[in-house]
């Protein structure tokens, strides 16, 4: 896998290469890049697909020990990512984790010229439901995060209400959970880095003034929300829609907050029919 070393260490990445748009996905905590396997076949031939691991958690290698991977770090990480990487007219493709649009709210959106929105945090809603709630009380307890990691490893406690069982509607197959949860399980410079990300989020008052400086972002923007999704609210995906002054919002059935791993053919679709709609 390609790597590029950035400021707060060095960050891997997959790259399908091309000269079609660049589409650049993020993924969520304690998940990879693998989480878009499904919906990678469906675009990467007429876009280029770029795909960073994010140090949030499933990243294989640590970052420097004074890395700052706060939320609003890792959102100014992904803008230094495609500056290094020089990509242009980025459309920058979200789910689960809401940190890009930190990077538009702290005027990082030169390089992003769309925006889809994949049932991700949004406004307060940061960290989401159960599962996020957890993750960020086991950060602030000594050994906290690796109990929770090694619990991980039962099958029973992955599908639990509550745990990464509300994440899809449908079991994600056990190699590909195990690969996301195995740096954190293994490594302790991983589980140091997950938890500054964890113990990282601000106050509602500066989550919700980051949502309404998104409102200076005018290009176009996909919001592809899952109606049955039990960690980011329904009404956030009609929100985020009236937020922007060039938003379509599609909502997907039969999902939840994994839309990619749920829908991948529907949420394939719904980006290549915004891609091909021309700005308002």
């Amino acid at each position: 896998m390609p790597e590029i070393e950035l400021s707060a260490g060095v960050v891997e990445y997959q790259d399908t290469g091309g000269d079609g748009p660049v589409l650049v996905f993020l993924h969520g905590l304690t998940i990879d890049s693998t989480v878009w396997r499904k919906v990678l076949p469906e675009l990467s031939g007429a876009y280029r697909c770029v795909l960073p691991t994010l140090p949030l958690g499933s990243h294989r290698r640590p970052m420097r020990a004074d890395a700052d991977l706060s939320l609003r770090g890792l959102a100014l990480l992904m803008g230094e990512f495609l500056e290094r990487l020089d990509l242009r007219e980025v459309t920058l493709v979200l789910n689960d984790w809401g940190g890009g649009q930190v990077l538009i709210a702290e005027g990082g959106a030169e390089r992003v010229s769309r925006l889809v929105l994949t049932a991700c945090e949004a406004f307060d809603n940061y960290p989401p439901g159960l599962s996020g709630r957890a993750i960020a009380a086991a950060a602030s307890i000594p050994g906290g995060l690796w109990l929770t990691m090694q619990l991980l490893r039962l099958r029973a406690m992955r599908r639990a209400p509550g745990s990464w069982g509300w994440m899809s509607k449908r079991p994600v197959p056990d190699d590909v959970m195990d690969g996301w949860f195995r740096p954190a399980t293994t490594q302790r410079a991983i589980r140091r880095d997950l938890g500054k990300y964890a113990r990282s989020t601000p106050p509602k008052a500066v989550l919700l003034d980051w949502a309404e400086r998104m409102r200076t972002f005018d290009g176009p923007v996909l919001v592809a929300w899952a109606t049955e999704d039990r960690l980011m609210p329904r009404d956030h995906g009609r929100r985020l829609a009236e937020l922007f002054p060039d938003a379509r919002l599609v909502e997907i059935d039969d999902s939840y907050t994994l839309i990619p791993e749920d829908r991948p053919e529907a949420l394939a679709a719904a980006i290549r029919t915004f891609m091909q709609t021309p700005p308002r």
